[in-house]
């Protein structure tokens, strides 16, 4: 849930930046070995084999999400908007962003927010002296507001081309860049961007706590982290019919709808070894970033964490 922000907690957590994260985060640390959904592996092979499931996932990837979720995702990807509330202008990095969903999202949501300046302006119009009027005509466009832009980093090529095809389709490729990369090691320079946001990715991550160093460096001064990721439900009777849910019908769904039963269970397994809503805020806190917090959605079945760069 949400908490106000407190700096001296922060301060408290840089410290312990130097000591190593959360012990269930670094519980596989130190022998070279990680997870893979219920399997421990080495922390080189885990990559690879993540690859290989959203490789292999990637071209059924949006209808999976609709029949996994019965479409309640893109309410959870809305909610992420809302909370984002992007400004014309804005720069977005969407990490793991693969088909592009929060990357059109933003865009489109930039795009209504300047209308909305527009439409203002030409009211504010209708009422200004002639004076007023024609000094703003000699001020019109000379520098004009900055674009906004998001780009879209994933590791995975397969996820990218299927989210270049989607925009390709739509229209919606202006603003738009498409960049291979790894989360842990971001092909990009200090201080770019004003948002970063990973929608059901972090998790995937061999090492989240480098994930969340590179978000910070990436990150202007002011800068904004969201995470949107599966969590652990609150409701005891949700928890039972989201478990009974997961286990039994998400995998049947993959082998039915992408003819992959394994990789849907791989995500099932992943979801339950992703430390919980406030372990991995206590993860961003010690990171560096200011006034972490969640909020729970559909009662803790996702959790949309944030955080700013000061």
């Amino acid at each position: 849930m949400a908490a106000p922000c407190r700096v001296p907690q922060l301060l408290r957590g840089s410290f312990r930046r130097f000591s190593g994260v959360t012990a269930s985060a670094r519980s596989f640390s130190g022998d070279g070995k990680t997870h893979f959904g219920f399997e421990t592996v080495p922390e080189e092979e885990k990559a690879k084999r993540v690859y290989k499931v959203f490789e292999n996932v990637a071209q059924k990837y949006d209808v999976m999400n609709d029949a996994m979720s019965l479409g309640v995702h893109r309410l959870w990807k809305d909610a992420l908007l809302h909370v984002m509330h992007p400004q014309p202008g804005a720069r977005l990095l969407d990490v793991a962003g693969g088909t592009g969903d929060i990357a059109f999202r933003f865009l489109e949501y930039v795009r209504s927010q300047q209308e909305r300046r527009e439409r203002r302006a030409a009211r504010s119009m209708q009422t200004q002296s002639w004076q007023d009027i024609s000094s703003s005509y000699g001020t019109e466009g000379e520098d004009g507001p900055r674009e906004s832009r998001a780009v879209v980093c994933d590791i995975n090529k397969e996820m990218l081309k299927v989210g270049k095809q989607k925009a390709d389709s739509t229209g919606t490729s202006a603003g738009l860049s498409w960049v291979v990369g790894d989360a842990e090691e971001l092909p990009f320079d200090d201080n770019q961007f004003d948002i970063y946001t990973i929608a059901f990715g972090i998790r995937n991550v061999t090492h989240i706590d480098q994930a969340l160093q590179e978000a910070l460096r990436v990150l202007k001064p002011g800068g904004r982290f969201l995470c949107l990721e599966f969590s652990k439900v609150t409701n005891p009777v949700l928890a039972r019919l989201y478990d009974a849910y997961s286990f039994q019908m998400i995998p049947v769904l993959g082998e039915v709808i992408a003819g992959d039963w394994k990789s849907y269970q791989y995500l099932v397994e992943s979801i339950r070894r992703f430390p919980d809503q406030e372990e991995f805020k206590q993860m961003i806190e010690d990171t560096g970033f200011y006034c972490a917090q969640f909020h729970n959605l559909t009662g803790g079945v996702v959790a949309l964490h944030s955080g700013f760069k000061l």
